[in-house]
């Protein structure tokens, strides 16, 4: 699939602070694109520098293969982490002026904002001030206000936060339509619940640098354990030397559940029948380890070196 954002050699320092560190990434078109990484790591500084808020020291950004320029930002939807609104203006108003600053006009804004307002059932808040809203409200707002130009680009900074779960759905569910229309997405954000969920491709950066980056499945793929959780009735002991219990939990009466390790090339059906001889098998599932799992694992992992 063709790339809709390149990122070459980023590099940016802030006085003695190094952000970011020949930074590389390819995000697909038509995508939905996970930036990880933990508190400090660079990614709102990548935000920025993509949005054209701050310049890189060294390296170029293409969009579509054009190098970034400033007619881009059309292209381009943007919510940051930090809320922009302004209190004192009504909804209606405040959508109306950053419509028109994306390029619509006064009419096609006025029929994409209502459409927007009905889509989220908030169609009275057309005249409520900004200041009046919940947090969770005016997030809804600034998210419509990231979208209503249609972005080929949409640039998510923690779009979930302030949102309780059936609002967050309801995010998710615009998110997928959004890459469903042809749009690509980039999210950063620390629910990884979220990442697991809507993401293709992820990339986590680490102290500046991209310690990891890939398709979600690849990525998950390539950190299985050969680890299998098993559900039994009796205790487990005696498997022999190719195989190691990690952990056991007793449940009620007799039920157990164990997490099993394959130590050397074996199948699972061969683990399967061991245990069968050596207990009686409820369930039988192998392990597979979670985003918000093997980000812990690579940070700590990149921390120790």
């Amino acid at each position: 699939m063709p790339e809709i954002l390149k990122v070459e050699g980023i590099t940016k320092s802030y006085s003695n602070h190094l952000a970011l560190s020949d930074l590389n990434l390819s995000v697909p078109q038509q995508s939905i694109f996970g930036l990880l990484g933990p508190n400090g790591a660079g990614k709102t500084t990548l935000i920025r520098i993509i949005n054209q808020i701050i310049n890189a020291d060294a390296g170029n950004i293409y969009i579509e293969g054009e190098l970034l320029a400033p007619h881009h930002i059309e292209k381009i939807g943007y919510l940051p982490e930090e809320r922009g609104l302004y209190k004192k203006m009504k909804v209606g108003d405040q959508l109306m002026f950053l419509a028109q600053l994306k390029g619509l006009t006064s009419k096609e804004a006025k029929i994409r904002i209502k459409n927007w307002l009905t889509k989220f059932e908030i169609l009275d808040w057309w005249n409520k001030k900004i200041e009046d809203l919940s947090k969770g409200m005016a997030q809804k707002i600034q998210f419509i206000a990231t979208v209503i130009h249609e972005p080929k680009l949409i640039i998510l900074d923690e779009p979930f936060s302030g949102f309780d779960p059936i609002n967050a759905d309801l995010i998710k569910d615009e998110i997928l339509e959004l890459r469903e229309k042809g749009a690509t997405v980039i999210f950063s954000t620390h629910r990884m619940e979220s990442v697991e969920e809507l993401s293709d491709h992820i990339a986590l950066i680490n102290k500046s640098e991209k310690i990891l980056d890939g398709l979600k499945k690849d990525i998950k793929e390539s950190h299985r354990d050969n680890t299998f959780k098993v559900d039994h009735v009796g205790a487990l002991n005696n498997i022999n030397g190719h195989y190691e219990i990690l952990k056991q939990e007793q449940g009620e009466e007799k039920s157990f559940t164990s997490w099993v390790k394959m130590t050397t090339e074996k199948s699972p059906n061969e683990l399967l029948k061991v245990l069968i001889e050596n207990t009686e098998v409820h369930g039988f599932v192998e392990v597979i380890p979670t985003i918000n799992e093997i980000f812990i694992s690579a940070v700590k992992g990149d921390s120790d070196e």
